[in-house]
């Protein structure tokens, strides 16, 4: 059986749009998809049957929920789950055989910071990690990604590349780093350093979209180096009109320890359209 696409629903509009945007790629890729919802009993008090009350309800919900995705596509093979438990710990679990977890971003309106489930769920997960919001998609365009020169921005290269190859869309690639204060620049002594940190950035941003050409020769390439904000929010502006995000789970800048690094946090908590935080292969972070 092919790796499903996960979906954590919960009765939430932007739940709603994250089920929609699943089962649409589900249909393109020929994937199932699993409708997880978490019913988490673990403080509740069961002396008058509430436990079993909310459990009823859940799988009631799961019925609607999974009646609705079949209606957006009908050839979608739709399985349903439910859990007891935190939702973050139940997508996480199944993280580890999908192909995606998608989930809503968590609230009511388009662009609204991040709920604290949906970031924990993207930070955790062991495979891609897609947020929802309830985005209009009318006349957006194009595939954006984010790069800082490290290994996980180089994968999150190519998982856009391949999507924005699937969808016929045109390929932004946006490095993005803040240059150094003028002070700085009058304490070196040799040469322009503002003009050589910039053109080692560009260098970046060349080495990686290199090969991109030879494995889609119709794809539209841009490469965007952004030197006056910080990369999520340049990658926020940048996406405000975008289809689709791409961003790796950790840059070059991140700690060891971090779950998920600085700039994809940034993006999750000012959401600007469907973003993919990728996890495509484990990399090992130098001390």
């Amino acid at each position: 059986m092919k790796e499903a696409i996960v979906v954590g629903v919960s009765d939430s509009p932007s739940s709603e749009a994250a089920t929609r945007w699943a089962v649409q790629r589900a249909a393109a890729l020929k994937l199932p998809v699993l409708l997880v919802h978490a019913v988490d009993d673990r403080w509740a008090y069961d002396a008058i049957g509430y436990n079993e009350w909310i459990r009823e309800s859940g799988e009631k919900f799961l019925v609607t929920a999974k009646d609705r995705a079949e209606k957006v596509e009908p050839t979608v093979k739709i399985s349903t789950d439910l859990v007891s438990g935190g939702a973050g710990y139940a997508l996480r679990k199944r993280s580890k055989t999908a192909s995606m977890v998608v989930i809503g971003s968590g609230h009511s309106w388009a662009g609204g910071s991040l709920a604290d489930r949906a970031l924990q769920v993207a930070a955790v997960a062991k495979c891609p990690v897609a947020v929802i919001g309830e985005h209009d998609m009318t006349s957006r365009h194009g595939v954006l990604v984010g790069v800082d020169g490290s290994e996980e921005s180089t994968q999150a290269v190519a998982f856009a590349a391949a999507e924005a190859d699937r969808e016929g869309q045109e390929l932004t690639v946006l490095h993005a780093f803040r240059t150094p204060d003028p002070w700085v620049d009058r304490g070196v002594p040799h040469g322009n350093f503002f003009e050589l940190v910039t053109e080692e950035e560009r260098v970046v941003l060349a080495e990686t979209v290199a090969g991109l050409a030879d494995k889609y020769p119709d794809l539209v390439v841009h490469q965007n180096l952004e030197t006056h904000m910080r990369p999520g929010e340049a990658l926020v502006n940048a996406a405000a009109t975008a289809r689709l995000l791409v961003v790796g789970s950790r840059g070059r800048g991140g700690f060891k320890r971090l779950l998920m690094g600085s700039t994809a946090h940034a993006v999750l908590t000012k959401l600007p359209c469907p973003t993919i935080i990728t996890r495509i292969q484990p990399v090992k972070h130098s001390e």
